[in-house]
């Protein structure tokens, strides 16, 4: 049995795990990114995990094929070079250089939403030959398996789907441009949608939500829309007419077997995807052909790790 090591870099948790060859993790772990700290910290802790995993595991390093590496924004497979990522603030890191020459194991670089929509497609769409991922996060991934390869572009850049625009001249993203996608359905974006309502609306359930649960994150309108709030009601309706205006942007596009949802609001399940199949089904342009099947991601967290240790398998 040969084992591979994958390692999802997030702006908020470095997770990796132990892979076998079947996609099965044997073993994780995580540290904090602490994403504002010099690029060379946050490298080391990944050579830690690394070590780490390898130690705990009780396996020899060189039964260790590939270290697997899914990193948000653009980067260079071929060079294994991290050319900008906005998220994790890095660029022009020459990562598979530097973690392989610690470690004595070749590095793969994808980017992460590659990784994930890899991970994914080796748990459920290997009878598909062409296979969207989405994720909803802190901000919108995307990723494309064409005939079970991954899809980069010419340049290793392809499929940034939260950077295409939704609204003209619409909200400043990250990114420096305005109207982009991820400014309205991240859930970053969901966050500052349910604030501001929350802001109009004082007697909101929401706000007896969040002040439970300590926070606003992106499960406090959907709560409260499930117990027949009229404030959140209308936040998730304009949240999901945000994904979908994006996700039928997408099928309109690629007319792929299978998209796949995953992310942090993934997790809502049916209350997300049924309203998002009957939107998507109403406005796309393919009427009488064969529809998309539109599914939530089963590997959750896990998806990026096992993607990005399942890119090393030749």
């Amino acid at each position: 049995m040969r084992y591979y090591i994958g390692i999802d870099l997030g702006g908020t948790n470095i997770a990796a795990g132990i892979v076998d060859s079947n996609g099965k993790i044997m073993i994780k772990d995580s540290k904090p990114t602490l994403k504002e700290r010099p690029t060379e910290e946050i490298i080391e802790d990944m050579v830690k995990l690394v070590e780490n995993l390898i130690k705990r595991c009780g396996i020899a390093k060189y039964d260790i094929s590939g270290i697997g590496i899914g990193c948000p924004g653009a980067v260079d497979n071929r060079k294994g070079i991290i050319t900008y990522c906005v998220n994790v603030p890095m660029k022009n890191v020459k990562i598979a250089e530097y973690i392989t020459s610690r470690t004595g194991i070749p590095v793969n670089l994808e980017n992460d939403a590659n990784a994930a929509a890899l991970g994914e497609y080796n748990v459920k769409g290997r009878g598909a030959n062409s296979y969207i991922f989405i994720t909803l996060g802190t901000g919108i991934g995307g990723g494309a398996i064409i005939a079970g390869k991954i899809y980069r572009g010419f340049n290793g850049v392809g499929i940034e789907a939260g950077h295409m625009t939704l609204v003209h001249n619409g909200d400043r993203c990250t990114c420096g441009k305005r109207g982009c996608w991820e400014c309205y359905g991240s859930v970053t974006a969901l966050i500052n949608q349910t604030i501001e309502k929350m802001n109009a609306n004082p007697s909101s359930l929401m706000n007896i939500k969040a002040k439970k649960i300590g926070k606003v994150d992106g499960r406090v309108a959907f709560e409260a829309a499930k117990e027949d709030d009229k404030s959140a009601k209308e936040v998730v309706q304009q949240y999901l007419e945000y994904v979908t205006d994006g996700i039928t942007s997408i099928i309109n596009i690629f007319e792929p077997e299978l998209l796949v949802i995953g992310g942090g609001i993934s997790k809502e399940g049916d209350y997300l995807l049924e309203p998002i199949i009957e939107y998507v089904h109403k406005y796309e342009y393919n009427k009488y052909c064969p529809k998309t099947k539109i599914e939530i991601a089963s590997l959750m967290n896990d998806a990026g790790i096992i993607g990005a240790a399942m890119s090393c398998v030749k």
